[in-house]
């Protein structure tokens, strides 16, 4: 079931889990592109890369995404792939996301784009495509300390983003940014509107180098802070910067193609090798095919497993077949 929104008589979005409001009723977008994507020097900051990833924590109503996504389709030197990764323990509905972003008119037609692959978003990972794969929205339903310990990936830059740390203090705590640090390289920039002052210090304690900067009214101040630890990081990936190279796949049947095209949106050189004459000749060329998706009382692995390829193969068949 969707996390309601109260929708206050002057247009405010308001959470009533957290008495606190998810974006302001004036300025929504202002404070995106101001104090998230301007604070991680967006767009210029991923000018000319081959692929940039954004982690999120609070994906709330999706401003900061469809801002990203804007300020990607708007820029000449965007990188061939924007994959932003965020975490949302309870997702709002379809109709809210719309909603929220119908006050703002660039926006409106991406959030509907949204919308209609927002659906079965049940805890688990949710990988969501656009642009020809081009933007990639990874959205986790789970709680954001669990889902940074256990996920492998490399951040460019943070959104540090959720309801007020007074509100939502476990969104803020100790364990929370260290988990976000070990997912940074040495570089990455991270913003957020808040300027408390145990969520600077602890930044600072993880490894980033913190500012307080003017804010963006009425707040007086924010948070602009660039990970640069005095040691090495070591586990994940975390200080090194990778960049796509040459690859070989084997086989041009469905797991190969899948596997080559996987590669080359996100800009590897691929090369695709098969015994046969041609492409699909072993059982993928098979006419029929029969799918078993798995479900379970408790929603384990495999089951979720199995949900995902079923919303990606949807996404797929969408995308490249037509009706009939």
């Amino acid at each position: 079931m969707a996390e309601p929104v109260e929708w206050l008589p002057d247009g405010t979005p308001r959470s009533a889990r957290f008495d606190d409001v998810y974006r302001p009723r004036s300025g929504g977008l202002e404070q995106a592109r101001h104090v998230f994507l301007g604070g991680c020097a967006l767009p210029q900051a991923w000018a000319g890369r081959a692929q940039w990833c954004v982690l999120e924590t609070g994906f709330g109503l999706g401003l900061n995404f469809l801002a990203s996504w804007r300020a990607w389709k708007d820029d000449p030197r965007r990188p061939r792939l924007l994959h932003f990764v965020s975490v949302e323990a309870f997702p709002v509905a379809a109709e809210d996301i719309v909603r929220s972003a119908a006050d703002y008119g660039e926006l409106a037609p991406l959030a509907r784009e949204l919308a209609a692959q927002w659906w079965e978003l049940k805890p688990g990972a949710h990988r969501m495509v656009f642009e020809g794969g081009r933007v990639m929205l990874t959205l986790h339903v789970r709680d954001a300390r669990e889902m940074l310990r256990a996920e492998p990936l490399t951040a460019d830059c943070v959104f540090l983003d959720g309801f007020d740390p007074q509100r939502n203090p476990q969104m803020w705590d100790r364990d929370t940014l260290k988990a976000v640090a070990r997912h940074c390289r040495r570089g990455a920039q991270l913003a957020t509107w808040t300027a408390a002052g145990e969520v600077r210090r602890t930044l600072g304690e993880c490894g980033f180098d913190v500012h307080k900067v003017e804010g963006l009214p009425p707040k007086r101040h924010r948070t602009q802070a660039v990970f640069d630890p005095r040691w090495e990081p070591k586990g994940l990936l975390a200080s090194k910067e990778t960049s796509p190279g040459d690859a070989v796949v084997i086989g041009s049947g469905l797991a190969g193609a899948a596997a080559a095209a996987s590669l080359a949106s996100r800009g590897w050189k691929v090369t695709v090798l098969d015994a046969a004459d041609s492409p699909a000749a072993g059982a993928s060329a098979l006419p029929v095919g029969l799918l078993a998706p798995h479900v379970s009382p408790d929603d384990n692995l495999l089951s979720r497993l199995s949900r995902t390829g079923v919303r990606i193969t949807l996404q797929q068949a969408r995308e490249l077949l037509r009706e009939g």
